[in-house]
This record gives structure tokens, sequence and C-alpha cells, in this order.
């Protein structure tokens, strides 16, 4: 029998390189520091609890 091979998902340009596993101690170790992820995150996803503030707020 054929191995499968594993396809890599794609990524985003600025997370190529990206990989996160999980140790025997279920740890999460990463290619990529918190902070580095932390500031991608913020600058390219959509906090949904933060929008909901956000109109309430307009609304005063």
């Amino acid at each position: 029998m054929s191995k499968k091979k594993k396809k890599q998902p794609e990524t985003h340009k600025d997370l190529e390189g990206f990989d996160i596993k999980i140790n025997e101690f279920g740890e999460i170790v990463s290619s990529y520091s918190i902070d580095k992820l932390n500031s991608f995150l913020n600058e390219n996803v959509d906090d949904k609890k933060l929008k909901d503030t956000e109109e309430d707020s307009k609304k005063q």
C-alpha cells in the first residue's frame, strides 16, 4: 500500500513557515512567538466582541 502524503495547508504569505504542534506534555510548541501571532491576528481578524462595543459607543 502506498502512503498518503500530507499536503501543507494554504497559509497567508506573512505566516509562511508557521508550524504549531502539541508536545507529549500538552504544551503548544510553535515556530513563531506568541507576540508575533497576536500582532498578525490583531491586524487581520475582526474581533466580534469589540465590534459590538464600538457600535454601542457610536449610538450614544
